[in-house]
This record gives structure tokens, C-alpha cells and sequence, in this order.
């Protein structure tokens, strides 16, 4: 596998594992850097970690648009990596041959994949494996007593886990110094009735968006960017940057999640006239500030402020800050 390309598997189970280290396929997987990362939802909700630097710094520097292949079942824009514009969904053995060939810019049915020991060329129908050897494979190593003795000792946990002090309470107790949970403002003088309409007038727009903007770009739940409102919070509160995490993992503070709504690199708003990024224009100054600042700047003069977007405004994964992040910023929407 070419140096550039970033390697992870994370199987749904450790049935999964099992099988692959009985089979000796796990040996292999491991030779060409697919070592096991995690189980379930990692690298195709923004966890498999940094790129190298050499290659993100040449993204950066020479707009590429960098792509990945995947296996999961997400492929928005940045949602693997914030650097990774183009996302295409595979069958697991289709993404160990595009790591393979080091490119999507590949022709499987014509041209090679790379070079076999004695310099021959080698087609991805050579190493393709027939309906009977994966049929052979299955029967032979996937087997109901794995399943049955891996999840025979799921609840059981892991030492480390057993040893954590847990305090008991009806109520949660809130810890002022967390910076993973934080007591959320959503209940603060809510009453049993609904507050009804109230008239919103003289709105500024904060951002502008076309049509296709999906829950990535309003709350996307990848690493958090070092220069960003949500990274400059954390530094305030005594986190470095090694420990910063992702959004995902800090979806329990409010205060994070919220200077986290629309930080998506790849946001387009229209205010700015076709730059890319998680800015807009605070439109009284004429400043260029982050969404977050724009919108607390509002906040703070009383002013109201919308949200105008085009068709499909929401759509993708089911994400609760989707929506809870945007209350918390502007007075309104209106979209298509």
C-alpha cells in the first residue's frame, strides 16, 4: 500500500475478528496496514485520526480534492476527514484494492493494481476471490460457538471499566469543570405550555446557503479544528490539543456543540461570495467572523437573525444538534 494512502479496519463485531484471525486473512489484512482500529462507528464518523502531515499540508497547499473509499454507509463531504472532499461507498474488498492501486482514478476492468514478485502485472481479477472460496471460507471459519462465546461475555466489560467509581443519585450531578457534560440551557424557564409565535422583525440573515445542505455541514461530528470558536473554548478550560477529541464524543456539552454548529470546512455561504469555510459576515460591521462570533455578536445587541437555504436544508443523518445547535444561535429559518 502507497505511503499516502491512510489504512484502518474497524469490524461491526469482534465475531468478526475472530473469524478473520481463524481464517489467516487478519495476517494479511495487518501486512498491508489494515489493523484492527475499533468496533462499529470509527473512522466513518470522523475517527480514524490525523493524515500524515506531509500529505494533509500537500492538500491544503494545492487544493486537491482528496478522496476516500469506504465501507460504510456515509460518504458526505469531510465526513471521513475534514481534507477528504470526494467519498466513495465500496464492498471491503473493493476498498483494500483502491488502497492497493493508490488511486480512484482507476480502471479495474484494464488496468493493473500493481506488480507481482516477478514484475508481471497483476489485475484485480486475479486476486479477486470466487463465490465458492468465500462460500468454502464462510462455512469453514464462521461459526455459531464464536458467536455464542463472544457474546456470552459482553456485559462482563473490561477491568478498567469495573473499577470506575460511580456515585448514586436519583439526579445527576453536575460537574462544573467537565468539559464533556455540561448542564444544557434547553429547560431553563420552560413552562408545561408552549410559548406560541412571537414576531421577528428587522432580522440580519446569518448565512445563506443553496440547496443540499445536510447535517455534516450544520453540525459535523469529526476532529475539531485547532483555530476554531469550539478549540479555543477547550484551550480556555484547560484541554490541549492532543485531547481535544471530536464533536461526537462531546455531543453531552452544550457549550462545545454550539461553537461546533456550522464549523464544517467545507460550508458554502453565499454572504461570502464563494469562499469556503465556517465563516460568514456580520452584516452591521461588515466584519468576516466565525458563525459562532457572528452569532453572539447579534445576541448580545438584541437582533434577530435567519437562516435562508435551499431545497434539501437537513437532510442526511438523523443528528440531534442539527437542530439543537441552530436554536441556540439564530431567532428563525427559512428555507425551501
Amino acid at each position: 500500500v502507497k505511503p499516502w494512502i491512510k489504512t484502518s479496519l474497524a469490524p461491526g463485531s469482534r465475531v468478526v475478528t475472530e473469524y478473520f484471525i481463524q481464517s489467516g486473512l487478519q495476517k494479511y489484512l495487518n501486512q498491508l496496514g489494515f489493523h484492527t482500529v475499533g468496533y462499529g462507528c470509527t473512522t466513518c464518523i470522523g475517527n480514524s485520526g490525523e493524515l500524515d502531515k506531509s500529505v494533509a499540508s500537500a492538500i491544503s497547499e494545492n487544493d486537491i480534492i482528496a478522496a476516500s473509499v469506504l465501507s460504510g454507509n456515509r460518504n458526505f463531504e469531510g465526513r471521513v476527514h475534514p481534507l477528504t472532499r470526494a467519498n466513495y461507498l465500496a464492498s471491503p474488498p473493493l476498498v483494500v484494492a483502491y488502497a492497493l492501486a493508490g488511486t480512484v482514478d482507476i480502471d479495474f476492468y484494464e488496468e493493473p493494481i500493481g506488480k507481482g514478485k516477478n514484475g508481471t502485472n497483476v489485475y484485480l481479477t486475479d486476486i479477486w476471490p470466487s463465490n465458492e472460496e468465500v462460500s468454502e471460507a464462510r462455512q469453514t471459519y464462521v461459526l455459531p460457538e464464536m458467536f455464542k462465546s463472544i457474546y456470552e461475555a459482553i456485559t462482563k466489560g473490561n477491568p478498567m471499566w469495573d473499577k470506575l467509581s460511580v456515585p448514586s443519585s436519583i439526579l445527576y450531578s453536575w460537574d462544573p469543570n467537565s468539559t464533556y457534560i455540561h448542564e444544557p440551557p434547553y429547560f431553563k424557564n420552560m413552562t408545561m405550555e408552549p410559548p406560541g409565535l412571537r414576531k421577528i422583525k428587522d432580522c440580519y440573515c446569518l448565512l445563506m446557503f443553496g440547496d443540499g445542505v445536510t447535517t455534516d455541514h450544520i453540525s459535523p461530528p469529526g476532529s475539531i479544528h485547532k483555530d476554531s470558536p469550539a478549540a479555543k473554548y477547550l484551550l480556555e478550560h484547560g484541554v490541549d490539543h492532543k485531547n481535544f477529541n471530536s464533536y461526537g464524543s462531546r455531543r453531552g456539552n452544550d457549550q462545545v456543540m454550539v461553537r461546533g454548529t456550522f464549523a464544517n470546512i467545507r460550508l458554502t455561504n453565499k454572504l461570502l461570495n464563494g469562499e469556503v469555510g465556517p465563516k460568514t459576515v456580520h452584516i452591521p460591521s461588515g466584519e468576516k467572523l466565525t458563525v459562532y462570533d457572528a452569532a453572539m455578536r447579534y445576541k448580545e445587541a438584541n437582533q434577530d437573525t435567519i437562516i435562508l437555504a435551499g431545497a434539501d436544508y437537513g437532510t442526511g443523518s438523523s443528528r440531534d444538534w442539527a437542530a439543537k445547535g441552530p436554536l441556540l444561535l439564530v431567532s428563525s429559518h427559512l428555507t425551501k
